[in-house]
């Protein structure tokens, strides 16, 4: 049993002064009863609660997949100008919410966002090595003997040098090239096409591990993930299995942003 303020404060961006503000004109309920206080004793196993009419979830994390749009911050911090939580719906949002990962300001697509540090962590560790896939848009016609640099490790400057990653052009489009990557180091993809005399115009991540960006899910928009779709972060894809299914879909879709 718990505090029902520390029920809904975890689990929702409201303050424990505002649950109770919300517990006194009656806007809590549980267990479709008006709240009589907010210290007052819930099961979060069983309680059903709502503030304001929306139900809060029982599950104390949430997992939530933006298509980042350009302009944006993979922050959450107001400093930063625009930030990706600006883009998250208050209803969708939980306390403590970051970026499990970045991409660029002028970069696109797949950012995950939660409040599940210990995920987050699974998904970052340089020793899991989750591969993430990504589409470009090149200024230069893209040439076979990247595959083969690519695969052998693309050398950054003198003490930087990347893990062997794979590459392939897009089906209908000599200057768009699928790329994955096992790492995120700084402006990775760009600079690995910097180091082959091309250079990036459009850069979109279309996967996470085995989880793909939904072709349907509109640029600024976003969906919470159900715990299936999770797992499947963790999950192996092949590259060219993935390239074959979806290069048309993203091709079309970064040639039209």
């Amino acid at each position: 049993m718990i505090r029902l303020d520390k029920y809904i404060s975890e689990r929702t961006e409201y303050t424990r002064s505002s649950i109770r503000e919300l517990v006194r004109r009656k806007q809590v309920t549980v267990d479709g009863v008006p709240a009589k206080a907010p210290d007052m004793k819930i099961d979060p196993e069983t309680a059903s609660v709502t503030v304001c009419g929306a139900a809060v979830r029982a599950s104390e994390y949430r997992y939530i997949l933006l298509n980042k749009p350009e302009g944006y911050v993979s922050s959450t911090s107001e400093h930063d100008g625009k930030n990706v939580m600006e883009l998250i719906p208050p209803e969708l949002r939980a306390k403590d919410m970051f970026p499990a990962g970045r991409l660029d300001k002028d970069s696109l697509g797949a950012l995950l966002l939660t409040n599940d540090g210990a995920l987050a962590h699974r998904i970052l560790a340089p020793s899991r090595h989750i591969p993430k896939i990504y589409i470009v848009k090149l200024d230069r016609v893209f040439q076979n003997n990247y595959i083969d640099q690519f695969k052998n490790g693309i050398k950054l400057d003198v003490n930087e040098t990347c893990l062997p990653a794979k590459v392939r052009q897009a089906e209908n489009c000599d200057k768009l090239a699928f790329v994955e990557l096992t790492e995120g180091k700084f402006h990775q993809v760009r600079r690995m096409f910097k180091a082959v005399d091309n250079s990036v115009e459009k850069l979109m991540r279309v996967s996470y591990g085995g989880l793909i960006l939904p072709e349907t899910l509109g640029f600024g928009e976003c969906v919470e993930l159900l715990h299936k779709d999770v797992e499947n972060l963790f999950r192996p894809m092949d590259f060219d299995a993935f390239c074959d299914k979806f290069s048309v879909v993203f091709s079309a879709i970064l040639i039209n942003r």
